[in-house]
């Protein structure tokens, strides 16, 4: 029995990072604002994540096209990137579409049109942290690429050195220096590079939930609800929430890997892959941890100081999204981490599983629906989901309230799919 009926000026439809901060952003602008989702804030992709807010990382993550990468990858032989037969079948479209754009010249023309949400990344998120209280949660001082072979290394301080142009901050490490800056890492190590330029989080979802009891004590509604009771009656748009129907003229569709359940609904087809990962946390022996979360680009993994422990996250696994877990790339992920560093106990009864939403032009959707009046995404936005909540709320809102937005949003418009 529907209790009552609510008017808003919005409904932002997901409470991850990135709906979050599109709601504090249109309350900020004087909006009425319901934020609605089916879990608590920031419980889903928003807490998996490295805990990484990536400044540093203005050349998107394009398909490698070396040959040895892609022998490896055919062969499902790395634990960076691991497929599901079936879905690779399936995703066979979408990855041509992803090679196409991860062409040299593509590349840097997405990456110009990156730049802009890339560039005010940490920026936004320090605004909110000030006024959310989340700034033990954060830190300076950046993170580590760590190369465990030589030939990788040589390669990444040449493409290192072709980013001079974008002015970031970084030191080349030989492997002596690398153990003498993270003094828990030890075997067979080449070097690693030092980006400062980022700043971490040693609990993605307690900032994510921060932000939106902030959201709250401003004087927004926070709902439990689906997103996928969403309704248009004429000019409003109508969503059910804890027993209330809410109305509003414009909805956000934020709803992360889920979007898409919504969108096909109303006619869109947007081009998305879900590039999935796991994370385990585990204990650490005595002070042996680390000061800044280290990469192995090879294995495609992270290892992050968190609250909890030491989280492990994996690389890419290319399959449904709702497909059942498996746990061999993590597994495999753990015996080569264990190589340099010594991991505790697994501190998690079972695996963490996420999906990241992937675009094949390595850009996310920002904008309004084609052919509904009222309707706005801000989905797809791969792995920089927590980089680029705040900076991505901040443009979504200028869009929606009338402002001059401060980037040119056509590069991330939903038309540039069609329909």
């Amino acid at each position: 029995m529907i209790e009552e009926s609510k008017n808003n000026s919005v409904i932002v439809l997901g409470a991850g990072i990135v709906g979050v901060c599109v709601a504090l952003h249109l309350q900020a602008r004087g909006r009425d604002v319901v934020l609605i989702d089916r879990e608590r804030p920031g419980s889903q992709t928003s807490h998996g994540n490295a805990g990484l807010i990536e400044r540093a990382s203005v050349i998107p993550y394009a398909m490698p096209l070396d040959l040895s990468s892609l022998f490896a990858f055919a062969f499902n032989r790395t634990a960076a990137v691991r497929y599901r037969p079936l879905a690779l079948f399936k995703l066979l479209p979408w990855l041509l579409r992803y090679w196409w754009y991860s062409g040299a010249k593509r590349l840097k023309v997405v990456a110009q049109e990156m730049l802009p949400l890339i560039e005010r990344s940490v920026s936004e998120h320090v605004k909110l942290a000030a006024a959310a209280g989340t700034e033990p949660l954060m830190r300076d001082g950046g993170w580590i690429e760590l190369y465990r072979s030589a030939s990788a290394f040589r390669n990444a301080v040449r493409a290192s050195g072709e980013l001079g142009r974008y002015g970031l901050s970084f030191d080349v490490l030989t492997a002596q220096e690398l153990k003498a800056r993270e003094p828990s890492l030890s075997g067979q190590l080449a070097g690693a590079i030092h980006w400062h330029d980022p700043m971490t989080v040693t609990d993605p979802s307690a900032v994510t939930q921060a932000y939106a009891r902030l959201f709250e004590d401003r004087g927004g509604t926070l709902s439990v609800g689906d997103g996928n009771t969403l309704a248009q009656d004429q000019d409003e748009w109508t969503v059910m929430a804890a027993g209330v129907r809410y109305r509003a003229a414009q909805v956000v569709v934020a709803m992360g890997p889920w979007s898409s359940d919504l969108y096909k609904r109303f006619g869109y087809d947007f081009p998305i892959a879900y590039k999935r990962g796991y994370h385990m946390h585990y204990g650490v022996d005595g002070e042996r941890s680390l000061q800044v979360p280290v990469c192995d680009v090879e294995a495609g993994l992270v290892l992050s100081p968190m609250t909890r422990g030491i989280r492990l996250t994996t690389g890419v696994e290319l399959a449904e999204r709702d497909a059942p877990s498996d746990v061999r790339q993590l597994a495999a992920a753990e015996a080569i981490a264990r190589q340099y560093f010594p991991l505790g106990t697994a501190m998690d009864p079972t695996p963490w599983r996420g999906a990241r939403p992937c675009l094949p032009d390595m850009k996310p959707i920002i904008g309004a629906a084609k052919h509904h009046a009222g309707m706005w995404f801000a989905l797809g936005h791969a792995y920089h989901g927590f980089t680029l909540g705040p900076v991505t709320g901040r443009l979504l809102a200028e869009m929606m309230t009338g402002e001059d937005p401060f980037t040119n949003p056509v590069p991330y418009s939903p038309d540039r799919f069609g329909r």
